[in-house]
């Protein structure tokens, strides 16, 4: 059986070093920003093979540039376990998004000492989740699941570099881009994240096991009015589209605010032709809408579309829209989410059952594989920031979980193979 090692508060401090350590490859000097298969990449793939094979695991990366390391278990081809998140940021990001579940699987294997369970464990640090490079996210996850598609792979960066283009450049071959699905012996998926949110702080509680991540709309909206001298145009004659958009912002945050769990935001807005003595003609703006019942979310979507429409009406102004995502939300595994919590306590902590508001790797994995996850806390709910950081006796508490975590696992795959003996 597994002893969990309760000395972890060096781990968790080196842990949160390698994170550094990884930030401080990175596409833009001064800050972290690291694309999908840029330059920064290899620095980062180097880093973790070194420390992966220090633990014994072989090293890999496949057709998408996910790095995944390899923890044989006890017999030949034995179920495989996934532990992962992504190695790609936004610009300007902190150093522990994605980044963290990568290192935190490695921590879990280099703890079990060279012990051997019942089942394998495969660490991924997927190269693409956050969507930057060529704005579709996920790219590592799909490739992993065999959803990658051509149009994919045919998308363009603003440089006209291609997906397969960047992949070849990256030393990879995009032919052998069906050898990235993961192996049919894979039987769960575990990810560790920051929780990129405030809730685990204000309950002053270090880890929260993730039920489901929640559904996602996303629009482009317009309000196309009439451009005119902002002097000589009386009120009541105005077609001001910028007039509607702000209503309908108003009217967005009072619909979502009425619901709880429900939250929308217009993160951004344009107006033309965008002078101070000219009234706005044309407006466009983004509309990110996410609920974990997706009921819920399509019927805030109906409301939300028409105040727009009701805004315009009012002012002679036309609304018009596109939209697009629409991503239902993802539960976990139940079985595995009660596994985890059971970990979490095990490792004498009281978890918090939450969902997550953020997209992650595991929505996509969670439509081949059982999946799980265990969010750590954010202090000052701060994420997608510089100043993004975590708690070193968090860190060590996430790794004190995930070693009960496999403990609970070797204790039901030993059960099994004692029946099948009997």
């Amino acid at each position: 059986m597994i002893v969990t090692n309760l000395t972890n508060s060096g781990r968790g401090e080196t842990i949160i070093s390698r994170c550094r350590e990884i930030a401080a490859w990175t596409d833009v000097p001064g800050e972290i920003t690291r694309t999908f298969l840029s330059p920064s990449m290899q620095g980062v793939h180097a880093l973790l093979r070194s420390w992966m094979e220090d633990v014994g695991m072989t090293v890999q990366v496949d057709a998408i540039g996910n790095l995944r390391g390899l923890y044989a278990g006890a017999d030949d081809d034995p179920p495989r376990l996934i532990v992962g998140s992504h190695l790609d940021t936004i610009p300007n990001a902190g150093a522990f998004d994605g980044v963290l579940g990568v290192v935190l699987g490695i921590a879990l294997v280099q703890n079990l000492a060279g012990r051997r369970l019942p089942f394998a464990i495969e660490v991924v640090g997927f190269s693409e989740e956050e969507g930057v490079r060529f704005s579709k996210p996920f790219l590592g996850s799909m490739a992993l699941t065999g959803t990658l598609d051509k149009n994919t792979m045919r998308l363009e960066d603003v440089h006209g570099v291609s997906v397969s283009e960047s992949i070849r450049s990256f030393g990879l071959d995009p032919a052998a881009m069906p050898e990235a699905a993961v192996s049919s012996s894979a039987f769960a998926y575990l990810e560790m994240h920051i929780e990129q949110g405030p809730l685990l702080e204000s309950l002053g509680k270090p880890l929260g096991v993730v039920e489901a991540i929640v559904g996602q709309s996303r629009l482009l909206t317009s309000f196309t009015g009439k451009a005119n001298h902002a002097g000589t145009t009386p009120m009541r004659l105005r077609n001001d589209a910028l007039a509607a958009a702000a209503e309908w912002i108003v009217a967005v945050e009072r619909i979502a605010s009425a619901r709880d769990g429900l939250v929308a935001t217009v993160g951004n807005i344009s107006a033309l032709p965008g002078a101070g003595n000219v009234i706005a003609g044309d407006v466009a703006a983004t509309l990110d809408l996410r609920h974990a019942d997706d009921a819920v979310r399509a019927t805030a979507l109906d409301k939300i579309l028409l105040e727009a429409q009701d805004a315009a009406d009012r002012r002679g102004v036309e609304f018009g829209w596109h939209q697009t995502m629409d991503q239902p939300a993802v539960p976990m595994d139940p079985e595995l989410a009660d596994l985890l919590d059971a970990a979490v306590r095990s490792a004498g902590i009281a978890p918090v059952r939450m969902m997550s508001g953020a997209g992650h790797d595991a929505m996509i994995v969670a439509a081949r594989l059982p999946c799980c996850m265990l969010f750590l806390r954010s202090p000052g709910g701060l994420s997608h920031h510089p100043a993004e950081s975590v708690l070193t006796r968090d860190v060590s508490a996430a790794l004190a979980a995930g070693m009960e975590f496999l403990k609970l696992l070797e204790e039901k795959y030993t059960n099994i193979a004692s029946r099948g003996r009997e």
